[in-house]
């Protein structure tokens, strides 16, 4: 009920708070989990890609890339490099395998095979300080955060295969030192390995990432404090995440206004100067900010495209662990239970053999449930985070792809005479009933609650 009041009070008024960003922010982001000559990791590809959403949400210009070979790897790196010149902020995130060998660490590509100490330093792996020192060294603030602790299985076999010169080789990775300006932040402690999480659903150190890093007004150390305490209780004190800092002045990846002017005067501080939160929208925010229904969540993104709370909500939506809601749930109806099971991937995509117009269909029939997109007929990386909301949603992988059962269910979800009368130019933002509204002749549906509440505020609030 208290959802539905403060639904309607946004009639009243429409104030949305746009942030202005003021400063150069550059990230790059990565997981690796598809190894071809150890076991997969299941979760590094989610990392990577909820990590990218949230940071894109707070201003920053990310590199992205998932289960990368070492050639990609380096040229994602070399791309991050030149972005990162002169950035005020420089960010590294990387989820994935990572081993070291006599105190140095190195990443783990995933076509590496690993069977010894040459192997690994000489170009199988990439190295960590080499890599942040080649990449970062121009940006006035580096952060740097390595979920890339997990259990090594190259370990034993390079320790197999050592000569009789004294080779130490851990599984976790081992201590480094933050020089002026960084914050280097570990899952766990050195030579220690992480948990990787339930399949399918992010890493204990992502999700507290997440959670904590762009919450509005809270300085970068403060959320590693919360980070930290996080993953303890949830690992039951198993894990405690563990680093370095020697930041100088106070760092805000999502600033509120006060908070931004106080820190006004601090020498090396980014700074981002942001829109006042309305009444209307903060109220908005207070009634669902605890729900577990992503079509709540969605709806506050929906009508609050720029608003204070939108990587709080995205963060939110993103790392989901307990499954959709049952009202979720039972949009799916009738749905092949294999649906919740088989992954989609670029492979499966691409043998439905989706033309322009049909993957314009597709981006328009999540916006009518209430996960916004622009109908450009490209699947580019907006359109594949929205894609994983809309899986994280339904209880789907969440990969970012569509295969051939999660197509139809998206079909059979948004019921429409027609889901779009206008023909949307490739670069031109597409005006729908998701970010509009439902009227002007575009008539929706079904599609649940999201969907309902998406179109009836969207037909309140034209632009």
């Amino acid at each position: 009920m208290r959802f539905w009041i403060a639904a309607l009070s946004v009639a009243a008024l429409l104030v949305s708070g746009n942030a202005a960003l003021a400063d150069k922010r550059v990230a790059f982001v990565v997981g690796n989990g598809a190894y071809k000559n150890v076991a997969p990791l299941p979760n590094p590809a989610v990392d990577a890609r909820s990590m990218a959403a949230l940071l894109r949400n707070v201003g920053f210009d990310v590199v992205e890339g998932t289960n990368l070979t070492r050639d990609k790897m380096t040229e994602k790196l070399l791309d991050f490099g030149k972005r990162a010149e002169g950035a005020d902020v420089a960010l590294f995130f990387y989820a994935g395998h990572g081993i070291a060998v006599n105190g140095a660490n190195y990443l783990l590509p995933i076509d590496a095979d690993l069977k010894s100490e040459m192997d690994v330093k000489l170009g199988a792996a990439i190295n960590v300080d080499l890599t942040l020192e080649q990449t970062m060294a121009d940006a006035k603030v580096k952060l740097v955060f390595l979920d890339a602790c997990r259990d090594n299985p190259f370990a034993a076999k390079i320790r197999s295969a050592k000569a009789t010169r004294s080779l130490s080789v851990s599984s976790g990775l081992a201590d480094m030192k933050s020089g002026e300006g960084m914050l280097i932040a570990f899952a766990t402690g050195p030579g220690q390995t992480a948990l990787d999480g339930e399949a399918g659903t992010n890493s204990p150190f992502t999700r507290a990432l997440l959670a904590n890093i762009a919450a509005p007004g809270v300085e970068i150390q403060q959320a590693m404090t919360k980070v930290r305490a996080q993953v303890n209780e949830e690992t039951n004190r198993n894990q405690l995440p563990w680093g370095h800092t020697d930041l100088i002045g106070s760092v805000y990846l999502n600033p509120v206004a006060g908070a931004a002017d106080a820190n006004a005067a601090a020498p090396n501080t980014p700074a981002v100067a942001s829109g006042p939160t309305s009444e209307v929208e903060l109220e908005f925010w207070r009634s669902i900010k605890d729900s577990n229904k992503p079509e709540e969540l969605n709806a506050y993104l929906t009508n609050y495209p720029n608003g204070q709370f939108k990587s709080l909500a995205l963060a939110r939506i993103a790392p989901l662990q307990d499954g959709p809601s049952t009202t979720t749930r039972n949009l799916t109806t009738g749905i092949d239970p294999a649906t919740f099971t088989q992954e989609a991937d670029q492979t499966a995509e691409d043998g439905l053999g989706l033309d322009k117009g049909q993957r314009r269909d597709v981006q328009r029939r999540l916006t009518a449930l209430g996960f916004d997109t622009r109908a450009s007929g490209k699947f580019d990386d907006s359109t594949r985070v929205v894609i994983t909301r809309w899986q994280a949603a339904r209880g789907y992988p969440r990969t970012g792809y569509l295969n051939t059962l999660q197509l139809k269910a998206l079909q059979s979800e948004v019921t429409a005479t027609r889901v779009a009368s206008a023909d949307d130019g490739d670069d031109q933002p597409s005006h729908h009933a998701g970010r509009h509204g439902g009227g002007g002749g575009r008539h929706y549906r079904g599609g649940g609650p999201g969907a309902f509440f998406g179109g009836m505020m969207g037909g309140l609030f034209r632009r």
